[in-house]
């Protein structure tokens, strides 16, 4: 019987992520026989490492698997404080550290400090999930723009010119998604000061913060260790080859992680103890396994640019971090869109357009290169041999 369901105003406005929707369609050619390159989606194809593993097999055989507190076991917060000392020379209490899916805190984090109507600045182009989260809650998405020419590194000039008086909150990804760009310290020191001066929240994206190449990772953390306006998301999913764990964590000021402890207990009650004893494994043990990936995906990365600046009407730089290529592909002739479609449907290699991450994407598509080099190889064959 067909019905005609009444859905609320938010759900109006839910857009997902494009990434899994290009996935899904290239599974389905995949499910006919197809042999499909995967560039559209980064997650890593590494195993987890065995140690931490091994940790979570462990609690699980000795029973710990019951409730846990909402804002995370008291060691593996404990354990986040150690690993930020070492990285980044603070180290926090721990009712500064709250434990959950890093993804969940983009949309915790916007609905706990934004009202609808408020206004949330982000880099353009910036990663996707923030604007279907953003757009949920009912706050308005502001853009600051950002170029190839600066490596698209947000500016403290970019953010400026996008404050306004409901300014609540600004977004920061560095290592970004999806152009690998990496923010330099005097950068970040002005954005803070920007803040302070406008008085809104600055949330530190750095779930790539261990996938550097080229270039050392600052953090705009370090202006007030978390302890005033910033609150730093980061998470296991890429450095550790941890992403079906869904484990992440924010810092932030002791009043602002008691109002996220709360939306935990309301929404998801607490990460599964088990899976927070393997986030302890992975900052208390031997950091051998985040080196050798990187050592591959450095490897990655260089065949891949290479082979991109080599096709016809494609210019790419390298990236500062993270697993993503992001190609100007003005001179092919194409939109985006066009290009992304074109390498489906003819060379059954998937990509994700440019502007899936924002109207500044235009003229450039995302590529990541978290597959293994032998497919990244074949993708540059076959796109070459369509653009050719």
């Amino acid at each position: 019987m067909n019905r005609e369901h009444r859905f609320s105003r938010a759900t109006g406005n839910l857009a997902g992520s494009p990434m899994f929707k290009v996935l899904s369609r290239a599974q389905e050619l995949e499910k006919q026989g197809q042999r499909v390159i995967h560039f559209e989606i980064g997650d890593p194809d590494f195993s987890t490492p065995a140690h931490i593993t091994e940790a979570a097999v462990d609690a699980l055989r000795a029973g710990d698997t019951h409730y846990a507190n909402s804002l995370g076991i008291t060691e593996l917060r404990l354990a986040i404080a150690d690993s930020l000392r070492h990285d980044l020379g603070f180290k926090p209490r721990v009712g500064q550290v709250v434990v959950a899916p890093a993804i969940s805190f983009i949309y915790f984090i916007a609905r706990c400090l934004a009202d609808p109507g408020d206004e949330i600045i982000v880099s353009d182009p910036g990663y996707s999930s923030y604007f279907s989260a953003f757009d949920f809650v009912g706050v308005r998405t502001a853009l600051a723009h950002t170029c190839e020419r600066n490596g698209f590194r947000l500016k403290a000039a970019d953010v400026e010119r996008a404050i306004t008086p409901r300014t609540r909150i600004l977004f920061i990804n560095s290592p970004q998604n999806p152009t690998g760009a990496m923010m330099e310290r005097e950068d970040l020191h002005d954005i803070f000061a920007l803040a302070r001066k406008h008085n809104f929240y600055v949330l530190t994206d750095e779930v790539y913060a261990k996938m550097t190449y080229d270039m050392p990772h600052y953090s705009i953390s370090t202006e007030d260790a978390c302890d005033e306006r910033v609150i730093l998301l980061s998470g296991f999913s890429k450095a550790y080859a941890m992403s079906g764990w869904r484990l992440g964590y924010a810092v932030a000021p002791e009043p602002v992680v008691e109002k996220l402890g709360l939306m935990i207990q309301t929404i998801i009650s607490n990460v599964p103890p088990f899976i927070q004893r393997g986030g302890i494994a992975a900052l208390a043990g031997s950091q051998q396994c985040v080196a050798d990936m990187m050592r591959e995906y450095r490897k990655r990365r260089d065949v891949l640019i290479d082979g991109l600046a080599a096709l016809p009407g494609v210019a790419c730089k390298k990236p500062d971090g993270a697993f993503y290529a992001f190609p100007n592909i003005a001179g092919c002739g194409m939109s985006s869109n066009a290009f992304a479609e074109r390498m489906l449907e003819e060379a059954r290699v998937v990509m994700l357009p440019g502007t899936n991450f924002g109207p500044g994407g235009e003229g450039y598509m995302r590529l990541s290169f978290s597959a293994a080099l032998p497919e990244i190889e074949e993708g540059l064959r076959r796109m070459k041999q369509v653009l050719s």
